[in-house]
């Protein structure tokens, strides 16, 4: 319901709504360089990947969902 009345509200503005798979692997994938990591345990709050990018785990989540809605707003 929520998402129904988001989506209402946005195209009153002239705006699209992109949703996101919830299986998409926001907090395992580095958003530098787009590799996935087998695992990452709630207990690792920095997200390190093998080139070298370190970041704050939910700001690379929030950077990959950002960069997947992109994706997603441009095949639209």
């Amino acid at each position: 319901m929520f998402t129904s009345f988001l989506q209402d509200k946005l195209a009153e503005q002239g705006k699209k709504l992109i949703k996101i798979d919830k299986w998409f692997p926001t907090l395992k994938t580095c958003s530098c360089y787009g590799k996935v990591r087998k695992s990452l345990s709630l207990s690792e709050r920095i997200f390190r990947c093998k080139c070298g990018f370190e970041s704050d785990r939910d700001v690379n989540a929030a950077i990959n969902i950002k960069q997947e809605g992109m994706k997603r707003l441009a095949v639209v």
